[in-house]
């Protein structure tokens, strides 16, 4: 009705009924919460979500854009994010995007991945090599070297033919 958007209707018949419903060609207006908008509980859209205002818990949709004065606890996950505020949980998503102003507190996992000068992260940087299934609810993680072995630990102490304990390297 309000929408510029070219829109085309579809009839489906079931059981001697017929339902028609609107397909919209344009994706549909982000869903926008405000910086006086405090959110406890988790967060779920197809589409995207920008988010101004204070988010506990965990946050999925298609694209999501995290604005300068936002603050987020808990893990998001998206297919792309862009992260301009605070978020202190562990972040899956195909691209990242961390401008100058982010915070990040927590794990990075990723296809692409930037980071702006000025940018906080404290975690670790995971680059995925599988891709992301939003259809199951889940997502799939495989890292690039699953098949590895594992670190040895290199800060045991070793003892070396003397009474001093020497610091075990691997070179």
């Amino acid at each position: 009705m309000f929408s510029k958007g070219k829109t085309t209707t579809t009839t489906t018949t079931t059981n001697e009924t017929t339902v028609a419903r609107k397909v919209q060609d344009k994706p549909a207006v982000p869903s926008i919460l405000s910086t006086d908008m405090r959110i406890v509980g988790d967060l779920v859209s197809e589409g995207e979500i920008q988010i101004d205002g204070t988010v506990e818990g965990d946050i999925r949709s298609k694209k999501l854009l995290i604005g300068e004065p936002a603050s987020i606890t808990g893990e998001v996950i998206a297919d792309m994010i862009e992260v301009f505020g605070s978020v202190t949980g562990q972040i899956k998503a195909r691209s990242v995007i961390l401008a100058k102003t982010a915070h990040v507190i927590g794990d990075i996992h990723h296809e692409d991945l930037s980071i702006e000068k000025g940018a906080f992260l404290e975690g670790h940087c995971k680059r995925m090599t599988e891709k992301m299934d939003f259809s199951k609810g889940g997502i799939n993680l495989v890292s690039k070297d699953r098949d590895a072995k594992p670190a040895q630990d290199t800060s045991k102490p070793v003892t070396g033919g003397g009474d001093t304990p020497k610091l075990a390297t691997n070179g």
